[in-house]
């Protein structure tokens, strides 16, 4: 009777987490900014007839989601500019090895891995790890073309450089009304193994996503690993869970959304336009609610990376598949949060590391 009880109780709990919104005081026009970075490249693609090309630059653009206001000028310049050369060096790693699925899923395994050890260890703020393996994660799926891996990387920089472009004018424009900081603070977090575990489970966990979907031979299955590695941004084992309720939720819901629209508007301008206010709605939405934000987040990144394809006349085979993908890796980052906040897992490891430290001083 005390478990019924107690799942009664937590289904209700998150059921009324959907419409609470939390305080934020984001400007309007951060969202409104993000929203033009990744749509000004699809509509200049609209314009010359060229979505693919067009995808590859606003996905760039995707690097103002790292934009913070609150710094000096100078210092959320350069901010970018590192975090622009980490979207780039994502996409390489991505394309060189997506020639063999399997050596594809091991390396991404370590460069996830290696990714959320850095921004673990310099204390970055969200979306942290995330757009950077995100990133590499997509490029890993597609067909492997050695000629043109340098255009693919150009047009992603192109995209980075006009968001660049457009917060520096930002920054311009608000320099007087925004009270920010003297410089940049790069925070160093210190810790004795446990940003190594954490990061192991994460890289551990991205292996098996994609090697799922390299497996069953998925249609664009690096839904699994980026709905999986969203999990895992939860800051508690309660975090997790909680996000994964609301992501399997939101994309329901928002696959219903997406159903609708294409239903309704499936010209490429309305697509744009469609991808535009969806962005700037979910960016306004995800520090007050991240389930609700999702519900749009979802037909959003749908229609952006499928923008290039004939998607709208197989909308009955992209909207179940996407969904499965979600479902999928929303429970395997569940999974995986269990061993991120499993402290005698973590324990253990870390008694390991530092032994297998004592050993290797000791040989050498």
């Amino acid at each position: 009777m005390s478990t019924i009880y107690t799942l009664k109780h937590a289904i209700l709990s998150h059921s009324k987490s959907f419409f609470v919104l939390k305080n934020n005081k984001r400007a309007w026009h951060i969202p409104l900014l993000a929203s033009l970075c990744v749509a000004i490249p699809l509509f200049i693609g609209l314009y010359f007839d060229n979505f693919p090309m067009a995808l590859s630059a606003s996905i760039g653009g995707l690097v103002i989601l790292y934009y913070q206001p609150t710094i000096s000028l100078g210092s959320r310049m350069l901010l970018l500019l590192i975090c622009s050369f980490g979207f780039a060096l994502s996409l390489v790693v991505g394309l060189i090895f997506s020639f063999n699925p399997y050596v594809s899923s091991v390396v991404l395994g370590f460069f996830a891995m290696g990714i959320n050890w850095v921004t673990t260890y310099f204390k970055t703020k969200p979306p942290a790890n995330f757009f950077f393996i995100m990133i590499a994660a997509m490029a890993s799926f597609q067909p492997y073309h050695l000629a043109l891996i340098p255009q693919k990387i150009g047009l992603l920089v192109l995209g980075s450089m006009l968001a660049c472009f457009l917060a520096l004018c930002h920054g311009l424009l608000t320099m007087n009304k925004v009270q920010t900081s003297d410089a940049l603070s790069i925070t160093i977090k210190k810790g004795d193994f446990v940003s190594v575990v954490d990061s192991s489970v994460i890289g551990v966990f991205i292996f098996i996503s994609l090697l799922i979907g390299h497996f069953f031979e998925m249609q664009n299955p690096y839904w699994i690993p980026i709905s999986c590695l969203a999990i895992l941004q939860g800051v508690s084992r309660k975090h997790i869970l909680e996000r994964m309720v609301h992501r399997i939720a939101g994309t329901f819901i928002g696959i219903g959304f997406c159903w609708v629209i294409l239903s309704f508007f499936d010209s490429p301008i309305s697509i744009c336009i469609s991808i535009f206010i969806l962005l700037y709605i979910a960016e306004s939405l995800i520090i007050k609610n991240y389930a609700l934000a999702i519900i749009f987040i979802t037909p959003m990144t749908i229609l952006l990376t499928e923008v290039g394809t004939s998607f709208a006349a197989n909308t009955a085979v992209i909207i179940p598949a996407r969904l499965l993908d979600i479902t999928i890796g929303s429970i395997l980052g569940g999974i995986g949060g269990w061993f991120l906040y499993h402290q005698r897992f973590k324990n253990n490891a870390i008694k390991q590391l530092r032994k297998t430290r004592v050993v290797i001083r000791k040989k050498f």
